[in-house]
This record gives C-alpha cells, sequence and structure tokens, in this order.
C-alpha cells in the first residue's frame, strides 16, 4: 500500500471515529452538544493546535519537539512580568516572540551541532525551560495585566472567539507551508531518507533550524493566547501539554518516522483530543482516568502506523 493511499484511509478512519465520538458524547450528556460547551471547547483547542502546526514540521523531518509545554510556560511568565512592569503590551508580545524563538533556536542548535537526539535534546530543555519558570516566579503567580490584553483569549471578533481566528490563520499558514512551497517539501524528503535529501543538494540543518525555531515561535504565540485567556502566569502553566500535542499531531497520521502524513489529519486529531477531554469532565471522569485514556490513544495511534507499514 502506498502513502498516499495509506494516509488517505487513516484520515477517513479517524474522521468517522470523531463523528462517533461526538455522536456517543451527544447522548450521554446534555450538556455536550450547547453553544456555550462548544465554544469553550473550540478556544480550549487553540492553544494546543496552534502548537500542532509546527510539532507537525519537526516530526516529518523524524525529529519531536518534547519542550513545547515548557516553553510555552517560560514565555508566558516572560510576558506576564514585562507587563507587570509596565511595557507596552504590544512591544512585551514581541519581545515574548522573539525569546520564543530563541528557544527553539537552541533546540536547533543542541540537535544540529552538538548532534543530540532529538529526543534527549527537548528533553533536557524542557526540564531547563521549566526550572527558568520556576526561577523567574519563585513558585508565584503574576498577575495584573492591561484590561484590554484579554481580548485576546476571550474576545470576540465578527462573532468569532478571537482564539480560533488566530487558531485558523496557523493552520492557513501551515496548510500554505506543507503543500505549495519548497522548504514544505524539503521537510517530508528529509522524514522520508536524510541521506537522499544531502545528496541532494538540500541544507538539512538549515531546514531543521527553522523547523525548531518555529516550534519556539508558535508556542511563544500559544502562550500569549492561553495567558489572555486563563489572565495569570502560574509557574506550572504548560506542564503536559507536549503530550497532547504529540498525540493529537501522531493520532491524525503524522508517521512518528517522519516523511508521511498530512495537516488535514492533524485537524482531526486534534478535534478528538479536545472532543474526549472534553467529553470526559462533562461526564465526571478523574483526572488520572483521563491521563490514562489518552495514552492508550497515543499507542493505538502509534501501533496502527507501524501495523498499516506493514
Amino acid at each position: 500500500m502506498n502513502k498516499m493511499k495509506r494516509t488517505g484511509i487513516f484520515t477517513y478512519g479517524i474522521l468517522i471515529f470523531l463523528i462517533g465520538l461526538f455522536i456517543v458524547l451527544s447522548f450521554s450528556s446534555p450538556y455536550f452538544f450547547t453553544l456555550s460547551n462548544l465554544t469553550t471547547l473550540l478556544r480550549q483547542v487553540a492553544v494546543v493546535g496552534i502548537i500542532t502546526v509546527s510539532m507537525t514540521m519537526v516530526i516529518l523531518t523524524g525529529g519531536i519537539d518534547l519542550s513545547v509545554g515548557s516553553m510555552l510556560g517560560l514565555c508566558a511568565v516572560i510576558l506576564a512580568q514585562l507587563m507587570v512592569w509596565g511595557v507596552n503590551m504590544f512591544l512585551a508580545i514581541g519581545i515574548t516572540l522573539i525569546v520564543g524563538m530563541l528557544l527553539g533556536l537552541f533546540n536547533g542548535f543542541l540537535i544540529n551541532e552538538i548532534k543530540i537526539s532529538p529526543l534527549i535534546s527537548t528533553l533536557g530543555t524542557l526540564t531547563i525551560y521549566s526550572g527558568l519558570t520556576y526561577i523567574i516566579t519563585g513558585g508565584k503567580g503574576i498577575f495584573g495585566f492591561p484590561d484590554s490584553f484579554s481580548f485576546i483569549g476571550q474576545g470576540y471578533l465578527l462573532g468569532i472567539p478571537v482564539p480560533i481566528i488566530i487558531l485558523v490563520a496557523v493552520f492557513a499558514f501551515g496548510f500554505f507551508v506543507l503543500n505549495n512551497t519548497r522548504y514544505g517539501r524539503y521537510l517530508y524528503g528529509i522524514g522520508a531518507n536524510e541521506k537522499a535529501s544531502v545528496l541532494s543538494g538540500v541544507d538539512v540543518k538549515k531546514v531543521k533550524y527553522i523547523a525548531y525555531i518555529t516550534s519556539g515561535l508558535l508556542s511563544s504565540l500559544a502562550s500569549v493566547v492561553m495567558l489572555s485567556r486563563v489572565n495569570s502566569a502560574l509557574p506550572n502553566l504548560g506542564e503536559g501539554l507536549e503530550f497532547d500535542v504529540v498525540t493529537a499531531v501522531v493520532l491524525g497520521g503524522i508517521s512518528v518516522n517522519g516523511g508521511e502524513g498530512r495537516l488535514q489529519g492533524v485537524v482531526i486529531g486534534l478535534l478528538i483530543i479536545a472532543v474526549l477531554s472534553n467529553g470526559m469532565i462533562l461526564l465526571g471522569v478523574g483526572n488520572y482516568f483521563q491521563t490514562v485514556v489518552k495514552g492508550l490513544v497515543l499507542l493505538i495511534a502509534v501501533g496502527i502506523d507501524n501495523i498499516s507499514k506493514r
């Protein structure tokens, strides 16, 4: 079975699963299929969704970025501290985005120059960035932001939640890059056969650097949305977020070995994770059991990917 056919079958399969899950939860809870709950679900999915676009690019190269949650937390704390100090809100956001790119650049440096595997590199930076977050905050939350800042995470534009508009814009950017640019083809080529890409004259290091810098950039953008929504920068903000991001991407059909998958599948995977989490909360499922279910979903997705290749 060729890659395109396998990807198409997988995408249709998870779409059917999403529709079935939506129907089951609609009958299981009277609160699920309501405008207020669906709006809340979409707001919540925006933060994870923004990062899934860059994670897709990273995994397509055969890598992974486990530090996205801690980058989000560190960037949120930096943004919060800048605004509390009286820095102009837009300037503070700009600085935060630059910090995110620098954090991603550091990940790329460890992988490209020091030759540490992406798994170990980003696992190490996950710990470093998380530790810096606690050092800056002293283990306490940061509050007191301008009232206008809440519009990004809580406001509406033409009746549409602003986080969803940002999410759609980021996915549109991702679709364009992966489907209509030479860089997108390089991402797939490196993941499929890195040696062949090198022999073809592709600057593999540059492509990977851009992927990890983009990961830092979108993690910092997600931090802006999340901080605006929750209106407080807690030191544990973003902890464990990388699990939901990776699960959504892999569930959406992006091969963990790289070089295969489509972003439209990631949209479906993202919605499955969001609907599943929201449904379990409405049904009163405990946090620990929710974690077990999400872990099983990730293992099933990876298992299906491996079986389909064999």
